[in-house]
């Protein structure tokens, strides 16, 4: 009796040290002493290849709720934060470099036989109006505009927050309601100024000889030199591009997809800086870098010598019209 006590408790020891043996080890494999979260777990980045987007169901009528993550919204946001502002720095500080170097070495363009005291009528009061429409629209939109890509990091620095949110938000209203009037400017130039902004064989010598920016030469040219049909087309065309991408931001997902949105904003940014850059150059050609050009939308009247120098086929049929009583378009100076 006693050995076969002793053999059951010697057994039922055995048994119990197996078990105790076998549930370690099977919670040493199961749970490994150094934890590794992301061992098994699919990385984000692969998440992102492997999938178009991240998407859910919804029941409200905006199924592009649906969609959570949107993996090229990561790339727009990279392009649109600082690629965008690095355009913008090397456009604008280039122009102006460039304008600087300009006027350091050509200096003002000045006339070459001085003023006649004669007058042409250049541009009658409508289409001064249209011009000064457009410009005046299109500067207030281009500060507005560029605070929205350099406020934050060089506005806000020097006016501190508070001053810097009242700016940004009346500089957005403004930049909204001043589009209805860029818009409509840019339609007025098309009607009143295509016909003279065709390009022809005239632009190709116009740029051939430096358009009397570099050298002596004056070559002819019509009522609209080559480089101001450049600038028109530039208007015409990105600042088409321009509005267009604006209203479809200010009216968002009108029939516009995200990925419609993203590449709206993006027109509209590199659109906006580089046709500043384009207007830069502009104003100073036609204020302080050539003389008598600010009076051509100014007072609407020319020298004609100045017109006979930078427009001379122009001139010509100009001051033949007015000679024949067509209209009043060459008289002296009082």
């Amino acid at each position: 009796m006693h050995f076969h006590r002793r053999f059951l408790q010697a057994l039922s020891a055995l048994v119990v040290a197996l078990f105790l043996a076998n549930s370690a080890a099977l919670a040493q494999t199961k749970q490994p002493t150094t934890v590794n979260p992301t061992a098994e777990a699919v990385s984000e980045q692969q998440m992102l290849r492997e999938l178009d987007r991240v998407s859910g169901r919804v029941s409200i009528p905006d199924r592009q709720s649906a969609t959570l993550i949107q993996p090229e919204g990561r790339a727009w946001r990279e392009f649109h934060e600082k690629t965008v502002p690095a355009i913008g720095t090397y456009s604008i500080l280039g122009i102006i470099g460039l304008l600087v170097v300009f006027a350091l070495l050509r200096g003002k363009i000045r006339l070459s036989r001085g003023m006649s005291g004669i007058k042409v009528l250049r541009f009658n009061v409508f289409e001064r109006f249209v011009h000064w429409l457009t410009a005046v629209s299109f500067i207030i939109l281009a500060l507005t505009g560029l605070n929205i890509v350099f406020g934050k990091s060089l506005l806000l620095p020097l006016i501190g927050p508070e001053a810097f949110t009242t700016v940004t938000q009346y500089g957005k209203y403004a930049h909204n309601y001043l589009s209805v009037p860029f818009t409509l400017g840019i339609v007025l130039m098309i009607l009143i100024w295509i016909k003279d902004n065709i390009p022809n064989s005239t632009d190709v010598t116009w740029f051939a000889q430096g358009g009397g920016l570099i050298g002596s030469a004056h070559p002819p040219s019509k009522r609209f030199n080559g480089g101001q049909k450049v600038i028109f087309w530039s208007v015409v065309l990105i600042g088409g591009a321009i509005a267009v991408s604006g209203f479809l931001m200010m009216f968002p997902f009108y029939n516009t997809t995200i990925a419609g949105m993203q590449l709206a904003t993006l027109v509209h940014g590199i659109g906006g800086i580089v046709l500043t850059a384009i207007i830069i150059a502009h104003i100073y050609i036609g204020s302080v870098g050539m003389e008598g050009a600010f009076d051509a939308m100014g007072s609407g009247e020319v020298d004609l010598n100045w017109a006979r120098e930078h427009h001379s086929l122009w001139a010509d049929e100009a001051v033949r019209v007015g000679s024949a009583g067509a209209r009043p378009s060459a008289v002296p100076a009082e």
